[in-house]
């Protein structure tokens, strides 16, 4: 009798404190981003524990006992709002307030308080309740994994590698044809004349407040996509004002061992320098000198960030951001060798036992943004970003060489420059019309101007007195100068219109409507000057640190060497002529989405329409004087779903049709030689088209975690690829090289967090990592070739993987964090690690087995640390482990290693002072 009056005292007692209480909710929102919803951030009520954070659609709810408080509202750079509330028993208060932007000074030492979407949880929240299949890495997570520019940023996402040696990434085994850049979502040009994307190392990572990458295709993006987009989100500013100075310094383990670090004198360490063809270039001996100049391989960077908001009358905020940087490096290739023109059963006409690859480059990178928030229904911001890059380089190698140096006593050497400049200009609107309607768009207006001035290459045979000059073919020795200039100009418009409103006041569907207009225009020339000994001075022995003494007017004045272009030097007007070609591509496009969500399963369902027009026209020494032109209609619809399994689980479902096209230096009959290969456009090359399937499971067990796994396919109609075609120097073209190929794999992510102490000091452990397996296969139809192109290729094997493909690809890192001085300092640790399997790195023909990048791994090491409000340093090593790089050619008989070589490890020091 005692235990149940006892029991029902606890229940009655329970009962009235549960009745004690009352409710309170509302809506928080960023009145600097046109009223979008805030998430995460900061409800509590002062003086107690209660408390809590909003979620994804800004909408909050706490329970607290009758009584009154000083409710609180907080983000992170955000202003604080506090007001008096009186909870009344059984009653539901509620309260929506807009959030502004504060005095806060951004501190990205270590960026643990960043704002919107720069932050972790964020972006992972975003994937979460997005209908669309996306992920996006910010600027928190790249400064836990030591992170400098964009080409690195996306390859720590899953599925996803980089070539070695350059930013071309490759997305799901697929390469640079077959993915696109934009930035803001407006396209960006490329700055190589043999790529469509731009190069992303130079894109420094202090210009970008998240990037995005989309796997699955959507009616929005442009039709040319099959394995990714990368979308660059610039940096948009919010706040009353920092300025922010960062200086840093790096070697390269490889670099500082070289004894003697030498490169072409006549260039500004700055990257600025412009060379042009030099006055009288077949008549005189004008051009500029081959010394050498020693250099002391130490890398240094140097960066001002700063910005600044401002009220305009009761609603308008003005806001400004601008970055400058400037940044060098030196690298090394060490322990080199390498072969080429290796046939099917090992035998090679060159053969280098040791090659060495010297490099400096440099980055100097200027952003500006404006942005405007007329009211909190309009906004418009502009952003300008120049980026200057240089590169110089001498690369030297030592051996055998047929019919010029049989006993392995020849040497090649080539200096190169290498200077782009890009201008990205962008104008963006977005507007609020009621609560229903919402239109956005943009314009860009961009400029790529891309040189090569003035690439040397000289061939020797080392002899017992000395060096001599090849003389057997007129391009062994030259001096060629390269221009690329392109324009482009593009536009979006996007309305989107909100219908079926339910009962909470949340709407069901959406349809969206819009257009997107793409000109580019391209031109490119290349002249090279051959220099060859006449008869009798072939056997001149010459110093090659000091080619000056050869080559010079005298000796020019006394016929020791002619000069010639590739349209030889009898008539000197028609000879300058250098080889051209140009490219416009204009493509018009249209699309409608509608979304609509029933319960737990929403939705979106796409069609877009393109009109394709690609013109190629060319004067070159192959094709002489010629014009193509490629025309496409396409009508490509696509298919996202989501099923929202609970409130932490979603399975998504992804349909779509895209294409592919080639590229404007792909179709033009254009010789491009490098030292270990020569590369030929096809004017019959022609589009593909892409059917994509995706499907998704993934869970979101707290805030920053994530599990998730991915199964993909893909068939290609008509794929594209670079092979050899049979001809006398085993050139390289681009070829449509069967009827079919696809691919098909498994993703799986998963992000924890492995302890975390809710001490005033918090320490934290956390761990990430991604794995994808790819299964590729196209059929290679030698047959096909024949027919639709003047080429002839005969393909070793009839099926093989893509090109790019590994079957393997992981990347995992672990985090240490850790605070002290009551939160003032911290400290952050990461150690990351990458890995690729074998890739297939060109297909094989005539009896050759395929060239393939072997596997490797590359561990880094980060730690960055914030020691008072304004100080911070960082410490960055990359490659510790330094593998050899080797490429091998899969021959029937056995592999045969034609490159191989180690980059060395990086060790940089940073140090920032924030104002």
């Amino acid at each position: 009798m005692k235990l149940k009056l006892f029991i029902l005292t606890l229940f009655i007692s329970t009962l009235s404190f549960a009745q004690s209480k009352g409710t309170i909710t509302g809506v928080l929102t960023d009145k600097d981003s046109n009223n979008e919803t805030l998430p995460f951030a900061n409800v509590i009520l002062k003086g107690t524990p209660i408390n809590a954070t909003t979620d994804i659609d800004g909408k909050y709810s706490l329970a607290a006992p009758a009584g009154s408080y000083i409710i609180q509202f907080s983000f992170i750079g955000y202003e604080t709002l506090e007001f008096p509330v009186t909870v009344v028993s059984g009653q539901t208060i509620t309260i929506s307030k807009g959030l502004g932007s504060s005095s806060y000074k951004l501190e990205d030492v270590v960026i643990t308080t960043t704002v919107n979407k720069q932050k972790e949880s964020a972006l992972l929240l975003d994937q979460k309740n997005a209908v669309e299949i996306k992920q996006s890495i910010g600027t928190q997570e790249l400064a836990r994994k030591g992170v400098s520019d964009v080409a690195t940023a996306v390859t720590k996402t899953t599925g996803i590698t980089k070539q070695e040696g350059s930013g071309n990434i490759f997305v799901r085994g697929l390469g640079d044809r077959y993915n696109s850049t934009t930035m803001n979502g407006l396209p960006i040009p490329s700055n190589d004349p043999e790529k469509k994307n731009l190069n992303l190392e130079i894109f420094s990572t202090d210009i970008v407040e998240y990037i995005s990458i989309d796997k699955v295709y959507g009616g929005s993006i442009y039709g040319d996509f099959a394995g990714g987009n990368v979308d660059i989100i610039s940096k948009d500013y919010k706040g009353n004002g920092f300025l922010k100075v960062d200086i840093g310094s790096k070697v390269n383990s490889n670099a500082i061992a070289e004894d003697n670090f030498q490169l072409r004198t006549g260039y500004s360490g700055l990257g600025f320098t412009s060379q042009s063809i030099p006055s009288n270039p077949l008549t005189q001996f004008n051009y500029s000198s081959l010394q050498l100049k020693g250099y002391n391989p130490i890398a240094s960077s140097i960066g001002i960030s700063g910005g600044k908001s401002f009220d305009v009358g009761s609603e308008g905020k003005l806001s400004f951001f601008a970055t400058a940087s400037f940044s060098n490096d030196f690298s090394a290739k060490s322990n080199g060798t390498a072969k080429a023109s290796v046939n099917g059963v090992g035998i090679a006409n060159k053969i280098f036992e040791s090659f060495t690859d010297l490099k400096y480059e440099t980055n100097t990178t200027g952003m500006a943004n404006i942005s405007y928030k007329i009211n909190g229904n309009n906004k418009v911001s502009f952003n300008t970003v120049y980026v200057n890059t240089s590169k110089q380089s001498t690369e030297e190698y030592f051996g055998f060489i047929v019919d010029l140096a049989n006993n392995g006593n020849g040497l090649i050497r080539r200096f190169n420059y290498e200077k782009n400049s890009l201008l990205i200009n962008q104008l963006l609107g977005e507007h609020k019309i009621g609560d229903r309607s919402k239109l956005n768009w943009g314009v860009s207006y961009n400029i790529i101007d891309g040189s090569m001035p003035d690439r040397v290459q000289n061939i020797f045979r080392k002899e017992a007195n000395g060096f001599q000059l090849s003389s057997i073919s007129a391009p062994d020795n030259h001096r060629y100068f390269q221009k690329l200039k392109e324009d482009e100009l593009a536009a979006n418009a996007s309305y989107d219109y909100k219908f079926n409103k339910n009962e909470d006041g949340d709407f069901l569907g959406k349809i969206t409507f819009g257009l997107n207009e793409r000109i580019k225009s391209r031109g490119f020339q290349a002249t090279q000057f051959n220099i060859k000994a006449t008869s009798g001075n072939t056997n001149t022995i010459v110093d090659p640190n000091n080619l000056d003494l050869f080559y010079n007017q005298p000796n020019f004045d006394n016929g020791n060497f002619t000069i010639a272009t590739f349209r030889g030097n009898s008539q000197v007007f028609n000879a300058l002529f250098p080889q051209t070609y140009g490219g416009d591509l204009m493509i018009h496009a249209a699309f409608a989405n509608t979304e609509y969500k029933l319960k737990k399963l929403t939705a979106v369902l796409g069609l877009r329409g393109e009109n394709i027009t690609q013109k190629v026209v060319w004067n070159t020494q192959l094709g002489a004087v010629g014009e193509d032109q490629l025309t496409k209609t396409a009508f490509l619809p696509s298919l996202v779903m989501k099923y929202e399994l609970n409130d932490k689980q979603n399975l998504r479902l992804g349909l779509s049709k895209t294409y592919t096209l080639p590229q404007f230096k792909e179709r033009a009959p254009f010789i491009y030689e490098e030292v270990l290969q020569v590369k030929v456009g096809n004017k019959d090359l022609y589009a593909s088209d892409d059917y994509n399937l995706d499907l998704k499971w993934e869970m979101f067990p707290k805030s920053d975690e994530l599990i998730s796994v991915t199964a993909f396919g893909k068939y290609i109609v008509n794929p594209m690829n670079e092979v050899t075609v049979s001809s006398s120097s085993n050139d390289i073209s681009y070829i449509n090289t069967g009827d079919y190929g696809y691919v098909a794999g498994a993703e799986a992510e998963f992000r924890k967090q492995l302890f975390n102490s809710d001490s005033n000091n918090a320490k934290k452990l956390s761990a990430g990592l991604n794995v994808s397996y790819l299964y590729s296969n196209q059929q290679l139809d030698s047959q096909k070739v024949k027919r639709e192109t003047d080429f002839q290729v005969d393909f070793t094997n009839t099926k093989g993987k893509f090109t790019g493909a590994s079957n393997l690809l992981m990347n995992a890192d672990l985090t240490f964090f850790n605070e002290w001085n009551n939160k003032n300092s911290n400290l952050t640790t990461t150690l990351a690690y990458s890995y690729f399997s074998d890739r297939v790195n060109a297909i094989g023909t005539s009896s050759k087995g395929d060239l393939v990048d072997k596997a490797f791994g590359s561990l880094d090491f980060i730690t960055k640390s914030k020691l008072t409000d304004k100080l911070g340093i960082g410490l960055i090593a990359k490659n510790l482990l330094n593998p050899a790089i080797n490429r091998v050619q899969e021959n029937l008989n056995g592999d045969v290693n034609v490159l191989s070589y180690k980059k060395g490890a990086t060790i940089s020091l940073s140090l920032n002072y924030q104002l």
